[in-house]
């Protein structure tokens, strides 16, 4: 797994501009809104579908497919709570993976390299009744944005490569422990189901298209704040 600069960039300028808001607002295990962040794992369930030249030759018959590195990047969360049981979240991050040529291809090494940025969003239910342990499960929906993609050191005599943004159906599963004063620690998992199509272009207008599966599962270890949106501390929620 890899963690680029350009990442942790972007997710230190996110950290800073959250807690710029803080000291105006008082942590409160009650209040409507949680800013979390985070260091999370991806880890895709590759499945390459469709491989084909634009001869019509099926590469995925002859035995080459692809996969994606998995990665580490930090993240961001926003929760706004509308109860003490029901929230939307919103998480966000920018990363960068690659894709390696698997079986037949083995040998071109990696085939693209890309940055994506993969926002979720998931309507989640909280339990209660637990005291500091705060469990919740959710459902929502991933887009994936790639951009600047790149054809990487790739044996395929690609010129050029272009990637489609995904979009998939999204579960979550997670638990906040409350540390008081608005503060916790969280365990997140999700698990995404989505594809993209990947376009590699050679410098004579061939082409290699591949429809691939991604599916990734996303576990984050978070430090998140509570606090009432709009100043003062709230009433415990119902």
């Amino acid at each position: 797994m890899t963690m680029s600069k350009k990442a942790l960039a972007f997710a230190a300028l996110g950290v800073s501009l959250a807690a710029l808001a803080l000291p105006a607002a008082a942590g409160d295990s009650n209040g409507n809104l949680q800013i979390k962040a985070g260091l999370t794992g991806l880890w895709t369930d590759d499945e390459t579908n469709s491989l084909k030249t634009s001869d019509g030759t099926n590469l995925l018959a002859l035995g080459a497919h692809a996969s994606t590195e998995d990665i580490v990047i930090p993240t961001l969360m926003l929760n706004y709570y509308f109860n003490k049981n029901v929230s939307v979240e919103l998480f966000c991050c920018f990363g960068s993976t690659s894709i390696q040529g698997e079986g037949l291809i083995k040998g071109a090494g990696e085939i693209a390299e890309t940055w994506m940025f993969p926002p979720i969003l998931t309507l989640q239910y909280h339990f209660d009744g637990m005291g500091a342990l705060k469990p919740y499960v959710g459902a929502g929906v991933e887009w994936i944005h790639y951009f600047d993609e790149k054809v990487g050191d790739n044996g395929l005599g690609a010129a050029k490569v272009d990637l489609d943004d995904s979009f998939g159906f999204a579960l979550q599963a997670g638990v906040d422990f409350d540390l008081g004063s608005g503060w916790s620690v969280g365990l997140d998992v999700k698990k995404v189901w989505e594809d993209t199509q990947v376009t590699w272009t050679a410098a004579d207008g061939s082409k290699i298209t591949a429809d691939h599966d991604i599916d990734p599962l996303i576990a984050t270890v978070n430090i998140g704040y509570r606090f009432n949106l709009f100043g003062g501390d709230a009433a415990p929620m119902k």
